[in-house]
């Protein structure tokens, strides 16, 4: 019993991280952060020796939906071309969304500068899994510099993410023009 006591305060601990972190920011109090769970600050410390422990936890657990959302689901999933291309067509969706405030990835690492906090070793990892995916499928559809080409990509899709979540830009086709003219100047069929 105590064993799905702890999960369940452990779940909404996370929980209302990941929502109070991506809508409000790291600095986020603990007293907040409990009060929206619902929990105490003692059963936190319980689970969790900091906050920072916490946005780091709250940050890997949604990684996998957040790869899911963004990355066509299997290898026959078109071609290399129209892999990299989902990548943009999803962030462009999402951002139309009320409540999108960018990417919570780009956004911690940002916020925090600190390269050796937890949730930007969380953070970093979850934007290096994307250069990796976007690097890869360079080099299947034959972009004469893989390398160059998914670091150009990486900067259009985290500034487009930026400034959609900011609100400074609705990308309505932008981000995916933009993406179109780099992929045929790379040579990526």
């Amino acid at each position: 019993m105590a064993t799905t006591d702890k999960a369940s305060t452990k779940d909404r601990l996370l929980d209302a991280a990941s929502e109070l972190f991506y809508r409000d920011g790291v600095s986020i109090g603990v007293e907040a952060l409990c009060r929206t769970a619902g929990v105490s600050k003692r059963s936190m410390y319980q689970l969790f020796a900091s906050k920072d422990e916490v946005l780091a936890a709250s940050l890997a657990r949604r990684l996998p939906a957040y790869e899911a959302q963004l990355a066509p689901g299997s290898q026959d999933a078109g071609t290399p071309r129209e892999r990299i291309m989902h990548v943009f067509e999803r962030l462009e969706k999402a951002s139309t969304e009320c409540d999108y405030r960018g990417c919570p990835y780009l956004a911690a690492l940002v916020e925090l500068k600190d390269p050796e906090h937890p949730a930007s070793v969380v953070a970093r990892g979850a934007k290096e899994w994307m250069r990796d995916f976007l690097h890869a499928r360079a080099q299947e559809g034959g972009a004469r510099d893989p390398e160059l080409l998914a670091r150009q990509l990486m900067l259009v899709f985290d500034g487009a993410s930026a400034r959609a979540g900011a609100k400074v830009e609705t990308l309505d086709g932008l981000a995916t023009a933009t993406v179109v003219a780099l992929l045929d100047a790379a040579g990526v069929e």
